[in-house]
This record gives C-alpha cells, sequence and structure tokens, in this order.
C-alpha cells in the first residue's frame, strides 16, 4: 500500500469518528429533548393552543422523525460512510434528512411570520387568528418542502466499485442535473425563507422596544426567541446550503460538504431550547413534567 493510500485511508477513517461523535451526541441530546418538547407542546395545546403552537409542535415532530432515522446514518459512519444497508433505504434516509433540514427552516419562517403579524397588527391578528391558519400552514410546509426532494428519487447513484457510497458518488451527467437542483433548494427553501425570517424578526424586536408597557423579562423572552431562531438559520443551515451555491459555481461536489451537512443535525438539540428559554408556560410545562407534578 503506497503512503498517498494510507494517508487517504486514514482521511477517511478520521472523518467517519468525528461524523459517528457528533450523531452520537446530537440522538443521545436531541432525542429525549424533543420528546420532553412534544410532550409539553401538546399539554399546551390542550389548555390554550394557538396557531404558533401547531406549528411549533410540527417542527419537533419534524426533528423527531429525523432522529428516529440518525441510527441508520450512524450505521452508515461506523462502517467508514459507505452504505451496507439495503439500497433504498438510502433514498428514504436522504429524503427525511433533507425534508428535515428544509422543513424546519420553512417552519420557523412561518413562526416568525406569524410573530411579527400579531405584534405589528395586534387587533386585526386576535380577531382572525385560528387553529385552522396553522394547520394549514404546517400542510403547505410539508408538500412543498417534499416537492423540492423529489429529485433524490429522479437521480441514482453511480459507482465504479463494489462500494456504495449513498448519494455522494455522481457523473458529471448526473451532476448537470443535481447541482441546479440544489441551487434551486437552497434559493426557494433557504434564502428566501432567511430574508423574510431577519425581516419579521429584526421589525418584531423593534415594535418591542417602542412597546413602554411591556414587562421587561416578556420583552427578554421574545427576543431570545427570535435571536435563537436567526442562530439556528446561520450556524446550522447556513454553511450547507452555502455549499450548492459553491458547487453550482464550481460545477462539481464541494470537499467537504459532509461536514456541513451534519451541522444541521445541531438544530434538533438548539431548537428545544430556544423554545424553553423563549416561553414562561413552556418552561412551567417542562418543569411540571421533570419533577413529576
Amino acid at each position: 500500500m503506497t503512503r498517498d493510500r494510507r494517508c487517504e485511508l486514514r482521511a477517511i477513517v478520521v472523518r467517519s469518528e468525528v461524523i459517528l461523535s457528533v450523531y452520537i451526541i446530537t440522538f443521545l441530546i436531541g432525542l429525549p429533548a424533543n420528546i420532553l418538547a412534544l410532550y409539553a407542546f401538546i399539554i399546551k395545546i390542550h389548555k390554550k393552543p394557538t396557531p404558533t403552537d401547531i406549528l411549533l409542535l410540527n417542527l419537533i415532530v419534524s426533528d423527531l422523525i429525523f432522529l428516529l432515522f440518525l441510527p441508520l446514518k450512524m450505521h452508515e459512519a461506523a462502517f467508514g460512510m459507505v452504505w451496507t444497508l439495503p439500497s433504498p433505504l438510502c433514498n428514504i434516509t436522504l429524503f427525511v434528512v433533507f425534508s428535515f433540514i428544509y422543513t424546519s427552516s420553512l417552519l420557523l419562517t412561518v413562526v416568525s411570520v406569524d410573530r411579527y403579524l400579531c405584534v405589528a397588527f395586534p387587533v386585526p391578528c386576535r380577531l382572525r387568528r385560528k387553529l385552522l391558519y396553522g394547520v394549514v400552514s404546517s400542510l403547505v410546509v410539508s408538500v412543498s418542502s417534499s416537492v423540492h426532494l423529489c429529485f433524490i428519487y429522479i437521480v441514482e447513484n453511480q459507482t465504479s466499485s463494489d462500494l456504495y457510497i449513498c448519494y455522494d458518488n455522481f457523473t458529471q451527467e448526473q451532476l448537470k442535473v443535481v447541482l441546479p437542483m440544489r441551487l434551486e433548494l437552497c434559493v426557494v427553501l433557504y434564502i428566501v425563507p432567511l430574508l423574510a425570517c431577519v425581516f419579521c424578526y429584526l421589525n418584531f424586536i423593534l415594535i418591542l422596544n417602542r412597546t413602554p408597557n411591556l414587562r421587561s423579562e416578556k420583552r427578554k423572552r421574545a427576543v431570545g426567541m427570535a435571536i435563537g431562531t436567526l442562530l439556528v438559520f446561520v450556524v446550522c443551515f447556513l454553511p450547507y446550503n452555502v455549499t450548492h451555491v459553491h458547487g453550482f459555481i464550481i460545477q462539481d461536489n464541494v470537499e467537504g460538504r459532509l461536514y456541513t451537512l451534519h451541522l444541521t443535525t445541531v438544530n434538533t438539540v438548539l431548537a428545544p431550547m430556544t423554545f424553553y428559554f423563549s416561553s414562561s408556560m413552556f418552561q412551567a410545562t417542562m418543569k411540571r413534567i421533570l419533577t413529576g407534578k
């Protein structure tokens, strides 16, 4: 075995170990945190539901579905990023992973729009706000992300060896289809929602700061929710979507794209923390659950 080949194999092992470690930590923290969050939101919705609660509940469900499929990605990382499971599971798992990324960004955007409208137009919003809007918005988000991700089933993986690399080994002809689709995903399902989210939360914070009779504690929680959401967009989702733009420019896969994909999994840990620190009712519900009261 040549020195270059040994270095290449060592790099693969290190990369697999890093990825596996991220998956394990995310799974061990994210799964119980989201289960608790799900239970807390179910109790909250049972008592006093709002359209925002429906949207956040769907966000938690999306996180939990992703976490349930995460052991399959752990298995892949444990085998050096080679997919040894039945090949149809590769497409299903990738669909769940990508759907989790873009469903999360869209739901967080709809939540930001809802919060902005409630503070910018409080009276009309209070009169016309219905639970049905939350249900319909969640369905529209799910359908939109699913339709955009159908290309996973259109473009098949190609490999010149006996090793099956799950959706990361394309011919140049296939990249002519994949790269524009990735760019479209980035623009429609990330950049546009990000701009909408920034606009809504900046105005949301400005309006709250101009409201004199608002309690300081409530203002801090609302601002914390806004900042937490924007951090999720930037820290978890931005690096991965940047690789779509970069890949389209160079007309090839971007080296290190896998690492940015794994950053998105951190969202399953950050989301419950954001909910906890931004809602007094959510905090009270979580405390009652943890203390058994």
